[in-house]
């Protein structure tokens, strides 16, 4: 579990000082103290703190020097400041500067609490938005591929590293993962990105249409041929080939492609005449090409051939902390295709979503995304506007049971332990569950050390 809020108070009155740490510590949070403002930068430079809250006037480096240190030194840190009734010039003045508020003495218990609260919710978003940035952004280096998980980070950096060289590569995956969208990353970063990018599906096309479409033909090279046609590879010359569904080729194909593989030449049909082709190939494939070579359906040496640089696109259900940063792209796209207005996931969607296995993978996940703009009536899509078939797959609410001997403190450990288990990224979710505060589940996890 994620640990309780880090709160740093700065007083050079030990009274307020004390007191303040002790409200703080009662709300859930991990709470330090430091008694100038020269403390609190020492802390500061050797630790981690969401929120210092700091008295405006203290001897040495007034609350004002310590803002300004923590905006240069620690941006990400929210800064609270506490001045008199008189000073609120000031304090207005340090919000000016990069202060989240301030507070006038003495301090009000709850308005500290709830300041306290919108700040962490405030860094919390911009957390999320810079997160948000950064994955997108992966989208348009990477070709529209979207993910910021270790998998698709790994991937990445495969892809980064491949795309300047001719070496042939192998993508493989479930169906729906991204696999032609790995390989026009790869055509969109190398050498040949100006040249063609030409697709091919050989499980589409039958044995001799197959044949035709990838080598092409002469005029007369068999019925209905009533003049040259060149084929995919040619057309692919100076650019990438992309051949996908390979593991359905046929064998005499096959025993064609690995020709090609070996020697960058080809016949086209009907013809005697030897034709260079400069090609880069990417081939993929969602069967196991280890038991398709076991059963005799697949050449070995043209696996050896392909398999130069092996990519293993990972299934949705392997990769879900991508799944919200998919869900905001697709929404962003579909409603500005349909001219719909920004739309949001409800936690509890998300909960669902989170928790279905998309055997689909990307593209099923997409569908859903398309569905929901186009049928929701709400700005916020609610756990009724998915489809009926993940709503009904998690109908059936969880139960725990609990010994009638157990004490009260145990009880409720296990309850909270028990809705952690499903819900473990999203703590405001996890306390509107249990139907407490943030600031109470916080408090909490350090209590039943739930860490």
């Amino acid at each position: 579990m994620p640990e309780a809020a880090r709160v740093l108070v700065v007083d050079d009155e030990i009274n307020i000082r004390e007191a303040m740490s002790a409200i703080l510590r009662d709300e859930g949070y991990e709470v330090s103290a430091a008694a100038s403002a020269e403390e609190a930068m020492a802390l500061l430079g050797g630790d981690c703190f969401q929120v210092v809250v700091s008295d405006m006037r203290m001897d040495g480096q007034s609350g004002l020097d310590l803002l300004r240190w923590i905006r240069e030194n620690c941006p990400e840190t929210e800064v609270i400041l506490l001045t008199a009734y008189g000073s609120v010039e000031g304090a207005v003045e340090a919000m000016k500067m990069g202060a989240y508020d301030y507070l006038c003495k003495p301090v009000d218990r709850r308005r500290l609490s709830l300041l306290i609260e919108k700040a962490l919710e405030k860094q919390r978003l911009s957390a999320e938005n810079r997160n948000l940035r950064r994955r997108l952004s992966l989208k348009e280096e990477f070709s529209n591929i979207i993910g910021g998980s270790g998998r698709m980070r790994q991937i990445f950096k495969v892809i980064s590293e491949v795309a300047p060289t001719n070496a042939t590569v192998l993508i493989t995956g479930e169906s729906g993962t991204g696999k032609e969208l790995a390989a026009r990353a790869i055509h969109s970063r190398s050498n040949r990105r100006s040249g063609p990018f030409i697709t091919l599906n050989c499980g589409a096309l039958p044995d001799t249409l197959l044949e035709s479409e990838l080598f092409g033909y002469e005029k007369g090279a068999f019925t209905g041929a009533a003049g040259m046609k060149t084929g995919r590879i040619e057309m692919a010359s100076g650019g990438t080939l992309f051949l996908d569904e390979i593991g359905d080729m046929t064998p005499k194909t096959q025993v064609d492609l690995l020709r090609v593989l070996q020697d960058r030449e080809l016949r086209r049909l009907g013809g005697t005449k030897v034709i260079k082709v400069d090609v880069r190939f990417i081939a993929a494939t969602n069967k196991d090409l280890a038991t398709e070579i076991a059963e005799k359906r697949f050449r070995e040496d043209l696996y050896y051939r392909l398999n130069v640089v092996p990519i293993a696109m990972p299934a949705l259900r392997d990769r879900k902390e991508d799944i919200p940063v998919l869900m905001q792209a697709f929404l962003e796209e579909f409603c500005r295709l349909h001219q719909k207005e920004t739309k949001k996931v409800a936690d509890r969607t998300m909960e669902l979503m989170l928790r279905h296995t998309w055997p689909g993978n990307v593209r099923e996940l997409r569908n859903v995304a398309e569905r929901m703009v186009l049928l929701s009536h709400s700005d916020t899509l609610e756990p009724r506007d998915l489809p009926g078939s993940i709503r009904r797959e998690h109908n059936d609410r969880p139960e725990i049971t609990i010994p009638l001997d157990q004490p009260l403190e145990q009880i409720e450990k296990t309850v909270i332990s028990s809705v952690f288990s499903r819900i473990t990224r999203n703590r405001r979710l996890a306390a509107q569950t249990l139907g407490i505060s943030l600031r109470a589940l916080h408090y909490k996890i350090r209590r039943f050390q739930l860490d």
